[in-house]
C-alpha cells in the first residue's frame, strides 16, 4: 500500500529542503553583500554625489565669474564710449582752434599785404607827384613865357613863379584828397 503524501511537489512552491537551503544561502549572500559590496557601492555613490555637487558649485562659480566679467565688460565699453566722446570733442575743439588760428593768420597776412600794397601805392603816387611837379614846373614856365611874351631870364623869378604855382596846385590837391577820404570813410 501506498502512503499518502503529505506534500506534493509544485511548480510554485519549492520543496522544504530547497526552501531552507535557498533561504540560508540568500541570507549569507545578503550579509556578505551588506558587509563587503554595499560599502563600496555606497562609497562610489557618495563619490559620484560629491563630484556632481562640486560640478554644480563650479558651474555656479563660473556663472558668477561670467556675470562679473560681463558687468566689467559693459563697464569697459561704457568707459570706452565716454573716452571716445571726449576724444571726439577734443578733436573738434582742436579743429576749431586750428581753423581760428588759420583765419587769424590769413587776416594778418591779408592786412600785411594790403599795408604793403598801400605803402607801394603811396610811394608810386609820391614819385608820380614829383615827376608831375617837375613837368608842371616846366610847363608853367613855358606858359608864363608865352603869356608874358618874354622869357623868364632870371632864375630866381622863374623859381618863385614855379613854386607859387606848385603850392597852389598842392593846396587844390590836398582839398581834393580830403574829400576823397571822407567819401571812402562814409562807404566803409
Amino acid at each position: 500500500m501506498m502512503m499518502p503524501m503529505l506534500w506534493q511537489p509544485s511548480v510554485l512552491l519549492p520543496s522544504a529542503p530547497d526552501l531552507i537551503y535557498g533561504t540560508l544561502c540568500f541570507i549569507v549572500i545578503a550579509i556578505a553583500m551588506y558587509k563587503f559590496a554595499w560599502p563600496s557601492f555606497m562609497h562610489a555613490l557618495d563619490t559620484r554625489r560629491e563630484k556632481i555637487e562640486d560640478g554644480l558649485r563650479a558651474a555656479e562659480h563660473a556663472q558668477d565669474e561670467v556675470a562679473a566679467a560681463r558687468g566689467q565688460l559693459e563697464s569697459d565699453i561704457q568707459s570706452a564710449h565716454r573716452d571716445a566722446a571726449e576724444i571726439r570733442e577734443k578733436a573738434q575743439n582742436a579743429a576749431k582752434g586750428i581753423v581760428a588760428d588759420a583765419q587769424s593768420q590769413a587776416r594778418k597776412e591779408a592786412d600785411r599785404i594790403v599795408n604793403d600794397a598801400q605803402v607801394q601805392i603811396d610811394g608810386q603816387a609820391r614819385a608820380a607827384t614829383r615827376t608831375l611837379h617837375a613837368h608842371l614846373g616846366v610847363l608853367a614856365s613855358e606858359l608864363a613865357e608865352r603869356i608874358v611874351g618874354e622869357q623868364l631870364q632870371d632864375p630866381a623869378v622863374a623859381s618863385r613863379v614855379i613854386d607859387r604855382f606848385l603850392d597852389d596846385l598842392q593846396a587844390d590837391q590836398d582839398s581834393d584828397a580830403g574829400r576823397t577820404r571822407e567819401a571812402s570813410e562814409q562807404r566803409a
